[in-house]
């Protein structure tokens, strides 16, 4: 593609060639940030190297501009170090600025003290312990380019809605899983909600699957919710039984069936000759590994008379496993 009249031969346009951009890369950031038409090329080096000085790695810094080259005409001092600056308090381990900043470089685009420090503090008043408050943002720093009037207040009035109200549940929630705010009331946590609650998961439940494991919540009902549904109730759980599966082990409902749930079910019944209301009453048993510690653990207890519940046989580690089945 070809650079228009009007920004060929610009410093900037020879900046991005020597930085290895194509025309039609460089067209489209044209296009995506107009300042940069009339900037001269020194305060974008300033960034740059400023960029690669944090540990953004060279290779990546293209991608990062691309995305949003507005980062090259923001006022280092102004704009950007601060906001480094403020995310450097809030780190605990090496390069998660960096990593941050490459994820959605838009972040430095906002005001410390407009933004970043608002939005930590109604995160810290919904309870979200003040070591995870930096996580959440370094994780998800798109947090920052939510309104706090209408999409977070939105989230937060919808989760107190369904019961989540109670010593901080919120703000545990959310820190589990920072990324649940970004998703629409509408479209995807409320109806996940009301799926959970059609199988018969009462409110406490309902809680409890929520602080156990909020990615659920985030989960498109009818093409991964339901499907797991319908294969454990084909698979003969009553329905009691699987609320009981889903608030034990609420990650059943987003496995795999082909990979996880169905070789782990036949193992079960056809191999270990046990029956399902046992897993009923252990639902744990869907996060051990198949190999290497249900068939390991099962063959080496073959010819043993005594008989063992699911969660005697796999809840240890193995040395504790050897020593309490006598086997060392």
């Amino acid at each position: 593609m070809e650079i228009s009249g009007s920004r060929n031969g610009t410093s900037m346009l020879w900046f991005f060639r020597d930085k290895g951009f194509d025309d039609g890369s460089i067209d489209k950031m044209f296009k995506k940030c107009r300042r940069l038409e009339g900037m001269q090329n020194e305060r974008a080096a300033e960034n740059w190297e400023y960029l690669e000085g944090i540990g953004i790695q060279k290779r990546k810094l293209p991608s990062v501009v691309s995305k949003c080259p507005k980062i090259l005409v923001l006022g280092l001092q102004e704009k950007i170090a601060p906001m480094v600056e403020c995310l450097a308090t809030l780190s605990t381990k090496p390069r998660e600025i960096a990593t941050a900043i490459a994820k959605f470089p838009g972040i430095l685009s906002y005001s410390v003290e407009e933004k970043l420090c608002p939005l930590l503090a109604f995160f810290q008043a919904l309870g979200v312990p003040e070591k995870q408050l930096g996580k959440m943002i370094l994780l998800n720093p798109r947090l920052i380019s939510y309104s706090i009037e209408s999409k977070l207040i939105e989230t937060v009035d919808f989760l107190a809605g369904v019961g989540l109200t109670k010593d901080g549940m919120i703000g545990k929630v959310l820190a589990k899983n920072p990324f649940l705010i970004g998703y629409s009331v509408h479209k995807r946590l409320r109806p996940t909600f009301e799926f959970l609650k059609s199988i018969g998961l009462s409110e406490m439940d309902l809680q409890a699957v929520a602080l156990k494991f909020p990615d659920i919540l985030c989960r498109d009902v009818d093409k991964v919710l339901r499907p797991n549904l319908d294969y454990l109730r084909r698979s003969g759980f009553k329905d009691g039984e699987i609320v009981s599966l889903v608030t034990g082990y609420p990650p059943i409902l987003i496995k795999s069936i082909q990979h996880s749930l169905e070789p782990r079910i036949r193992f079960l019944v056809e191999i270990m000759g046990r029956t399902l209301d046992e897993v009923a009453e252990y639902p744990e048993f869907f996060k051990h590994g198949l190999k290497k510690r249900l068939e390991l653990r099962h063959r080496l207890l073959k010819e043993k008379t005594t008989d063992f519940t699911l969660s005697e046989l796999l809840e240890c580690n193995q040395k504790k496993f050897m020593m309490k089945m006598s086997l060392l």
